[in-house]
């Protein structure tokens, strides 16, 4: 069986499990595993502490800005090193607050907020589904797929697509080559180890579409530019990216 192939299965196997824990057990906050009275929600405490971006924000890549500006400002990095995507937008800052809850879920299997996040990415990304054509997430490698059991990318693209109601294309992109980690590379040293690592799947067809490419964190941008840059050159319209979280400065 094709190692992709398995995504919507795991999907559906969560999906039982989250519905059978949610009956046996009271609903807790997504981040600090307080009480709360619903489930799929934070806590008063977390709300507060996590910083969701709103506007102001840079107009390409919705990196939050400190004071207000101007309706369509860019800000420094964009101006300096225009990005390969035509727009970017993410839920979160990817900061002390909000860490452990994005790593519990890239990392820990912890899946069951998975409607939640992608509810909030869907809120983020209110820009780009109007004329969305297909929703393509992030892929990993095979052999760390393997490992991870799950892509995160695609867990939350399959629920933004059913919240959104755009189609999502889990294997439009696959990542060719395995490269080592991102973590304490300068945005240099991350474009350098991306190279050549995505392609078009084949049989896919992006020519003349708007795509909203979907992943967890945005650091340097680095990671969605390369697959912006494939979807490009495939012929794509228009590439756009809804992250869950990002750093405050991610190029």
């Amino acid at each position: 069986m094709n190692v992709f192939s398995l995504q919507p299965f795991v999907s559906r196997c969560h999906a039982a499990g989250h519905a059978v824990m949610d009956f046996l057990l009271p609903p807790l906050c997504l981040n600090c595993d307080g009480s709360v009275t619903e489930n799929q929600t934070l806590c008063a405490a977390c709300w507060k502490s996590i910083h969701f971006i709103a506007s102001p924000s840079c107009a390409c890549c919705g990196a939050p800005f400190d004071l207000p500006v101007e309706e369509g400002t860019l800000c420094g990095a964009c101006l300096a090193n225009p990005p390969l995507f035509d727009g970017a937008r993410s839920a979160f800052l990817y900061d002390d607050a909000s860490r452990g809850l994005v790593l519990r879920f890239k990392h820990a299997d912890q899946l069951h907020p998975v409607p939640a996040l992608a509810l909030m990415m869907v809120r983020a990304g209110e820009a780009f589904w109007g004329e969305a054509d297909m929703i393509v997430p992030v892929p990993l490698h095979r052999w760390r797929l393997l490992k991870r059991r799950y892509n995160q990318a695609a867990l939350l693209a399959q629920e933004i697509g059913k919240k959104t109601r755009v189609p999502v294309a889990v294997d439009c992109l696959e990542r060719v080559r395995a490269t080592p980690t991102q973590g304490h590379k300068n945005r240099r040293e991350r474009q350098a180890n991306l190279v050549g690592a995505f392609a078009l799947k084949r049989g896919q067809n992006v020519e003349g579409k708007n795509i909203v490419l979907i992943d967890d964190v945005m650091t340097s941008g680095a990671t969605v530019e390369a697959c912006a840059k494939v979807l490009k050159k495939a012929g794509a319209a228009r590439v756009s990216v809804v992250t869950l979280a990002r750093t405050k400065i991610a190029h």
